[in-house]
């Protein structure tokens, strides 16, 4: 582990700092409409506590994005990051093709990260990857400013169908 480098800080995003509520109908639809909920991405509202805390902990810590969106939504991703102004940093995102839960591909992320450096905060709204990274040891800041924007359309693509 480098004990030079800042600690990071790690923030998911639906949920966490981009609103998605205004598109999780395109989940409850059969059959899901994906290439929908993506596109429409780009017109979160940000969710203001989230991004006063990652603006607050990039004062400390370097921060990491770390989201379920599959890799074809980094262009946009990475669009709405800036426009929001939140501090720039690394987008670990999905393989377009992996459809593990996101318990399972964020905890795989956040071991590899830890293991080079320290790991201040995983900042996140899915209680399963919540729970999990505390198993494991890291320390958690569960989401609880979000509530609506998490319906349970998207719990069930987190969990089952490995898609966001």
């Amino acid at each position: 582990m480098t004990h030079d480098a800042k600690p990071l800080a790690i923030f998911d995003l639906d949920g966490t700092l981009a609103d998605s509520a205004h598109r999780q109908h395109f989940l409850e639809r059969s059959p899901r409409d994906w290439d929908g909920f993506f596109a429409a991405a780009p017109q979160d509202p940000p969710l203001a506590e989230g991004v006063q805390l990652c603006r607050s902990a990039a004062q400390e810590c370097e921060v990491i994005y770390l989201t379920g969106r599959p890799e074809r939504c980094r262009r946009d991703t990475a669009a709405w990051l800036a426009a929001q102004g939140l501090p720039s940093g690394d987008i670990h995102m999905r393989r377009n093709n992996d459809r593990r839960p996101a318990r399972t591909t964020k905890l795989e992320t956040l071991k590899r990260l830890g293991q080079r450096r320290e790991v201040r905060m995983l900042v996140d709204d899915d209680e399963l990857v919540c729970i999990d990274a505390k198993r494991a040891g890291f320390s958690v800041v569960p989401v609880t400013w979000a509530a609506d924007a998490t319906g349970a359309a998207m719990r069930d693509a987190q969990e089952r169908q490995g898609r966001t």
